[in-house]
């Protein structure tokens, strides 16, 4: 599977912003699939995941509260809902496939597929 993130861009804080990652094939919906970033000079960080059928979440403890992922099988897309954006959400955020025997993984050796990320920057 190919994923690509969309949805990136400038808000101020407190703001709100909805990123997608629309998958290529037949096979999305085997997938857990998950959300991570990364900011300038850090290492990529677990942000959310979700599992196949869309039942099941966890997430960070940062965004817990303020972002909800979610998915959508029928379009092949996956979406994560950030509100009460903060200026440390600063990141370029990447969508990925979650091995299905990783589920509550928060490392990215567990998640593969990795797709070209969006820049989220949240001024204050």
């Amino acid at each position: 599977v190919q994923l690509q993130a969309s949805g990136g861009g400038l808000v101020q804080a407190g703001g709100s912003l909805r990123l997608s990652c629309a998958a290529s094939g037949r096979t999305f919906s085997l997938y857990n699939m998950g959300w991570f970033r990364q900011a300038p000079g850090k290492e990529r960080e677990f942000v959310a995941a979700i599992r196949l059928n869309g039942v099941s979440t966890y997430y960070a403890d940062s965004v817990k509260g303020r972002f909800t992922i979610s998915r959508d099988n029928a379009k092949n897309t996956v979406y994560l809902q950030m509100n009460s954006l903060k200026p440390e959400d600063t990141a370029v955020y990447y969508c990925a496939t979650l091995n299905a025997r990783a589920w509550g993984s928060r490392g990215t050796a567990d998640f593969g597929s990795w797709g070209q990320g969006t820049l989220v920057t949240v001024s204050s």
